[in-house]
């Protein structure tokens, strides 16, 4: 579903559609390097307060997709207020899912946590929303796992014109849905 842009408010997610994790895929390497230490800081900041304002603790920035192979950007994060914004530079899901198998522990059974574990450090939680900025007929090629259960919120924006504002609208969607994780309506 496309989210429209209009709500002002933090969104009522005292209910059961309450989020700890919300992602926002959009841009590739290319956009994501093209943007100065001064606009990410800015951009974390706007984004990261307003999944605060919606007690959001976890907020991952993605790639849409890798776009330009020779740009490489590390992950970092940063605190916002109570929400941890991850930029995680993994645009390609299928990597990102292979180097997290590689960071298991093999004393450490593989199972759904353990995966999840792997893929979302230092987040502890997979998401519960999914804001992909680009067309709903297609999906990204950087989400993977994340497709099995979370709500997908589409976004026609470019990476560049990302604002509160439509993060905010985005989680007022989320906020109004019934979840069925992954299963169907009877």
């Amino acid at each position: 579903m496309t989210a429209p842009l209009t709500s002002s408010r933090p969104p009522d997610v005292s209910g059961s559609s309450s989020m700890r994790h919300v992602m926002v895929v959009g841009g590739t390497l290319r956009d994501w390097a093209d943007l100065t230490d001064p606009q990410w800081s800015a951009r974390v900041d706007e984004l990261g307060a307003v999944a605060a304002s919606a007690h959001v603790s976890w907020l991952t920035l993605r790639p849409y997709e890798p776009g330009d192979q020779h740009v490489a950007l590390a992950a970092w994060h940063r605190q916002v207020g109570i929400c941890c914004v991850i930029v995680d530079p993994s645009g390609d899901g299928r990597q990102r899912f292979a180097d997290a198998m590689g960071r298991l522990d093999p004393a450490v059974e593989v199972n759904e946590v353990s995966v999840a574990a792997a893929l979302y450090e230092p987040a502890d939680s997979e998401p519960d929303l999914v804001v992909v900025l680009g067309p709903s007929t297609h999906l990204p090629p950087s989400l993977v796992w994340e497709l099995a259960y979370a709500e997908l919120v589409f976004i026609p924006v470019r990476w560049s014109e990302l604002c509160g504002p439509h993060l905010l609208a985005a989680m007022d969607d989320f906020a109004g849905r019934r979840r069925r994780f992954g299963g169907l309506d009877e």
